[in-house]
């Protein structure tokens, strides 16, 4: 029997993965910025921004807020390029991106709420092999829809094969069962008309009762009133026999005035909104890339933004995706911060934000453009229809250094950036504990449940010592040590005790800093030359002397 094998997408090195290390996160206090007075009760003050590679940010994020984040929006680099400038070939180039978003989507996922929602912007360059990879690694099941957004305003007559108007947004959630919020449109509800003065309210008389698909179990007759048979529409009704009789009992569905059709009605009262459309094209809804520059212009007008930001996305279509996937108060993340209008966003609608940038523009363009949204100082894209006022604020922050670092023995010891609270931090986040000092008992630098902690020093510890650390921690809890190194077998029945970094040396790869999607910095592969030598001999006749 043949062997069964899965639908997969294959490519170059995707067997390959990152050993991450969980760095620890360095608040910068001076970068840190926040409103002077509180505007509401619904300021929020913590949102993050990190500067530094957004592989990593997000390893070091996600002990913390896996299963936190309600909305993942990102716009990643829609692929290398001209990077490569023909050095590479085509299979190659589309290997390293799948590799480069693959390892981030993963943990991405860890990240997303059971509630929560994953939105990514691609072009047709990489989209559908990004979707089938998503498949493979979420479940089918869990895609939601492919969005169309209509990105430009007018068309390239320059293009010498389609004029590409349009970007996807590929939607996934965490439960298949989630549904997006539904959007009011007053256009719509226009049509709502209460002529017979029905005490429920306003309703719409125009819903289909046909089924889409032909169910010829649905291919029934009602019988009016008055006697007469209605038949079923081609395909059949849209509900079973005894969920319609039950609709016309409520009043959902009522007869006509002839007795010889039947009408669905709609209540304004119970409608929850109008379901998202796949195509985004208005673009005074969603806006379009030329607007996204202008409203960055309008914010920096001595920097040349544009170039920096070939591709911006406009604060309409944020504004779009959070009112479908979030609440007031949900925590919104974008890896790929750009410019950071996904965080301005956020901010302006009262959503809690992360976002994180490896380049300057993390300090040139987004903490300003942050602190402008604070103050209350930007005027543009979306601040009107939020009728937003400032407030607020945000923590800013960078990755701490490796943890390992070598020695001029070539041994590997704990980095002398470094200090005691950093490296209680960081064993904590090693180790799987929640890091949380206590002001009571000096040997608890975290948890990992209510009767287990741990306790991290770079001392060297006798067997009295522990022994005294033993009986003030008590029978009724227990203590992960780790420490320079002790003496004695360090067997209490209370305490593990571990010597550091020996415990943690194996678990991650240490001293790497960048994992970015900067393919400019790829070393080259040695190309064979086809002028070199040959052997002399065989490798059998060196071997023979």
């Amino acid at each position: 029997m043949a062997k069964k094998r899965k639908l997969e997408l294959t490519w170059v090195g995707k067997e390959s993965r990152p050993r991450l290390e969980p760095r620890i996160l360095i608040e910068h206090p001076d970068k840190s910025y926040h409103a002077d007075i509180r505007h509401s009760a619904d300021d929020n003050f913590d949102n993050i921004l990190i500067k530094g590679d957004n592989l990593l940010a997000l390893k070091a994020l996600e002990q913390e807020y896996a299963g936190r984040i309600k909305c993942i929006f990102i716009d990643p680099p829609y692929n290398t390029g001209n990077a490569f400038d023909g050095f590479y070939d085509d299979g190659l180039e589309h290997s390293i991106w799948l590799s480069l978003m693959k390892d981030r989507i993963e943990i991405l996922w860890s990240l997303l709420s059971d509630d929560g929602s994953l939105w990514v912007v691609l072009d047709d360059e990489e989209a559908h092999y990004f979707k089938v990879m998503c498949d493979e690694i979420f479940g089918r099941r869990q895609f939601i829809s492919k969005v169309i957004w209509k990105h430009s305003d007018n068309s390239n007559n320059n293009a010498l094969k389609f004029s590409q108007d349009h970007n996807y947004l590929i939607v996934y959630a965490k439960d298949q069962s989630w549904r997006p919020k539904f959007l009011n449109d007053p256009e719509k509800r226009k049509h709502f008309k209460n002529p017979d003065n029905d005490p429920r309210g306003p309703w719409f008389d125009g819903n289909p009762l046909n089924n889409p698909a032909l169910r010829p179990n649905l291919q029934y007759t009602v019988t009016s009133p008055t006697g007469y048979e209605i038949p079923h529409p081609p395909n059949g009704w849209r509900w079973s026999k005894e969920t319609l009789q039950e609709k016309i009992r409520s009043g959902e569905i009522r007869f006509t005035e002839d007795g010889k059709g039947l009408r669905r009605r709609t209540y304004l009262a119970d409608m929850k909104g109008l379901p998202p459309s796949t195509m985004w094209i208005d673009i005074e809804k969603t806006g379009h890339t030329r607007q996204a520059k202008y409203e960055l212009k309008k914010l920096f007008p001595d920097v040349p933004v544009t170039s920096l930001f070939p591709t911006p996305k406009p604060e309409r279509l944020i504004k779009t995706v959070l009112e479908l996937a979030t609440e007031p108060d949900d925590i919104v993340l974008d890896s790929f911060a750009g410019s950071g209008t996904t965080g301005a966003v956020a901010h302006k609608m009262n959503r809690r934000w992360i976002m994180v940038e490896i380049g300057e523009h993390a300090d040139t363009h987004i903490a300003p453009r942050l602190s402008k949204v604070i103050d209350g100082q930007d005027d543009g894209g979306v601040t009107s229809l939020m009728e937003w006022k400032g407030g607020g604020g945000f923590r800013y922050y960078t990755l701490a250094p490796s943890l390992i670092e070598t020695d001029r023995f070539g041994m590997q010891v704990i980095s002398k950036e470094y200090n005691a609270e950093m490296l209680a931090e960081a064993m904590c986040k090693h180790m799987g504990f929640t890091y949380a000092p206590s002001e009571a008992d000096y040997w608890s630098h975290g948890y990992s449940t209510e009767t287990d902690f741990i306790y991290v020093t770079t001392q060297s510890l006798t067997h009295d010592t522990l022994r005294k650390i033993s009986e003030d921690v008590g029978p009724d809890r227990t203590l992960m040590i780790c420490c320079k190194a002790f003496s004695g077998d360090g067997k209490f029945d209370n305490l593990t005790v571990h010597k550091i970094p020996g415990i943690i040396l194996n678990k991650c790869e240490w001293g790497r800093d960048d994992y970015s999607l900067n393919v400019q910095n790829l070393p080259m592969a040695e190309q064979e030359d086809p002028n070199a030598d040959l052997p002399l001999f065989s490798a059998e006749e060196q071997n023979d002397g």
